[in-house]
């Protein structure tokens, strides 16, 4: 039987949309989808407002802190 490991969800907070404002709403919460060759590069692979994912600079977002969990 192979054992599945359940992927974490990631999220970050959008902190700069310029030129992007339909995209991207500062601010707000985004999941992040796992794109080591993306982050490598200084990118983050974003579900944004379109609902589709799509690669911006990761210095526009900020990693939300995890929720502690009991």
């Amino acid at each position: 039987m192979v054992e599945r490991r359940k992927a974490r969800r990631r999220f970050a907070v959008c902190v700069f949309n310029e030129g992007y404002e339909a995209s991207l709403e500062c601010d707000k919460v985004y999941p992040v989808l796992s794109d080591p060759r993306a982050e490598r590069d200084g990118d983050l692979r974003i579900v944004d407002e379109s609902g589709e994912d799509y690669l911006y600079p990761a210095e526009w977002f900020v990693a939300r802190p995890r929720e502690a969990r009991p």
